[in-house]
């Protein structure tokens, strides 16, 4: 056992090609770090509907040079064995360490195949690329990007033509091209061969983003804004002086793409301090709004003044900013469906009912909301809206920041805020409050342990609330194919257990809906929703053993 595993990994370091990965890997074989090399030789990083993602080092468990090119070789097979030889490959890449090298070497590969390939000129937003396959009619596209995973990460994520991300079966049918592929050596890399583009992408891009807002609209909101050490700054900056609204204030500190992201523990606005200089700024800078972007500006964040919060403004929730958004847009007049994930507030249901509108809900990501027929607008908890479907399908952190602008600019033309359309849409509609269970683990069976205690033992009640229906999503509905996840309707109430698809986590996503009267009986609502979201966390990490 010990001989093969350091023969696998002298294999493995005869046919490296990054000087970096082999000085690791060279270095733990002639320590004999065992622990080390099973760590990083225990099976292949698996490629699924969220392409590859994973941390970066030597070895088939780690994201690096030798399995990007296995898994540009499997992709280049599958558009092949589809007919697209001499298809168009539009390659990006984000700013984090080797995505440079990684969209290089997928460059190479798809030219040594057959294919044709183009590089975005330089780090971009993921919704540039999205954009970039349907205007440039390429047959599919490739993102490095580990989006707001920690800083010793990358990804890999792959869309076909019509700009969607891939979903079964391709993505089987690509990992089984991958798996195919055989040494190293017998696949072609030339050294030249493939376009870089220019700006002329970017442009049509940001001329399409125009698109979002309606002509003639308020465009006054102030904003500070982060990218949270990515790629948005100066795209979104463009955006806006293109709209004509004010310059936004940068938060100096994270303005800039750093792949160490310095100031962060995790670069994801959601987590638990990453907005605390952009908060710092906004009280120097008193905005109307405070934006933020993930490192690779597909997702949009968005904060508002709030005196009885600590630090003077709240973050809001993925399904608020997905309610506001949508209200907005029926405040327009727009016509088409209005679509959502699984996890994310039932709230949308409710509005796209209310204006006369369809309404659909797809199974967790983008890949899923973006092939909806007839969409118009499509939003997930985790901070991802479809706000132009027809420019990018996929989730749009810079056109999403645009609408979110001029809705804030709308209200404060009448004297109003965020927060006052949201106690609107409360009253209409019912509080719908939602909050989320999210553990993080070191340890991938102790989710798998969580999910089987849950489904041999699914609780008959959580916060005194009876469970009415229990649905194993495993086996698949009516409407949705399956996934592994829980599902529980309870009496008010709504709860949702499912793995992340990307990180380490075991999430749980919860929502009660309470009847709200009038704006007089908000604070009681608020107060009794807060306390059964709380009651229900307890209950269902006990039942989950979390």
């Amino acid at each position: 056992m010990q001989q093969d595993l350091i023969a696998r990994a002298r294999t493995w370091l005869a046919e490296d090609p990054d000087p970096e990965t082999r000085e690791e890997l060279a270095g733990l074989i002639d320590a004999g770090d065992l622990v080390a090399l099973e760590d990083r030789f225990s099976g292949t990083l698996q490629f699924g509907t969220a392409g590859l993602r994973g941390e970066i080092g030597a070895g088939p468990m780690r994201m690096n040079r030798s399995v990007v090119i296995r898994a540009a070789a499997g992709l280049a097979a599958y558009l092949k064995a589809q007919g697209r030889t001499g298809g168009l490959v539009v390659i990006g890449y984000d700013a984090r360490y080797k995505s440079a090298d990684f969209a290089r070497d997928t460059a190479a590969v798809m030219t040594g195949a057959g294919l044709r390939a183009a590089v975005l000129p330089r780090p971009l937003p993921t919704p540039v690329l999205a954009y970039a396959i349907r205007h440039l009619g390429a047959v599919a596209g490739v993102e490095v990007t580990a989006s707001h995973n920690p800083p010793r990460d990358n990804g890999y994520k792959v869309y076909l033509g019509d700009g969607s991300q891939i979903v079964p079966p391709a993505d089987a049918e690509i990992a089984a091209g991958i798996a195919a592929v055989g040494p190293l050596d017998g696949v072609p890399r030339p050294e030249s061969g493939w376009e870089i583009l220019g700006d002329e992408v970017l442009a049509a891009y940001l001329a399409r983003t125009d698109a979002v807002l309606s002509p003639g609209s308020p465009r006054t909101a102030r904003t500070v804004y982060t990218a949270m050490h990515g790629v948005g700054t100066s795209v979104l900056t463009a955006a806006f002086a293109r709209a004509g609204f004010p310059e936004p204030v940068l938060v100096a500190e994270q303005a800039d793409p750093d792949p160490a992201f310095p100031t962060v523990a995790f670069p994801n606005p959601e987590e638990p301090g990453a907005m605390d200089l952009a908060f710092a700024t906004a009280r120097r800078a008193a905005p109307d709004l405070v934006i933020a972007n993930d490192p690779d500006a597909d997702r949009c964040a968005v904060a508002v003044p709030d005196p009885s919060a600590a630090a003077g403004w709240r973050m809001l929730r993925g399904d608020e900013v997905g309610a506001l958004l949508a209200a907005h847009l029926v405040s327009r007049g727009v016509k088409g469906v209005l679509a959502e994930s699984i996890v994310s507030s039932s709230l949308l249901a409710r509005i796209a009912a209310k204006a006369g509108l369809g309404y659909e809900e797809t199974l967790t990501g983008f890949k899923w909301i973006a092939r909806v027929e007839g969409l118009r607008y499509g939003y997930e908890e985790a901070l991802g809206y479809c706000v132009d479907p027809e420019g990018v399908r996929d989730k749009d952190g810079i056109t999403a920041a645009l609408l979110v602008a001029e809705l804030a600019s709308v209200l404060k033309q009448k004297g109003r805020t965020l927060l006052d359309l949201l106690d609107d849409l409360a009253v209409e509609h019912g509080l719908h409050a939602t909050d989320q269970l999210s553990v993080r683990v070191e340890d991938l069976s102790v989710i798998a342990d969580a999910m089987r205690r849950l489904r041999e033992n699914p609780p008959a009640a959580l916060a005194g609330l009876a469970v009415t229906s229990a649905e194993d999503l495993s086996r698949g509905t009516e409407l949705l194919p399956p996934t592994d996840g829980l599902r529980y309707h309870l009496t008010g109430a709504r709860v949702i257990v499912r793995p992340s698809g990307t990180e380490p986590k075991l999430k749980c996503y919860l929502e009660v809906v309470v009847p709200v009267a009038s704006a007089a009986a908000l604070p009681e609502a608020r107060t009794q929703a807060a306390a059964l979201l709380t009651a229900i966390k307890h209950d269902l990490s006990a039942a989950a053993g979390i």
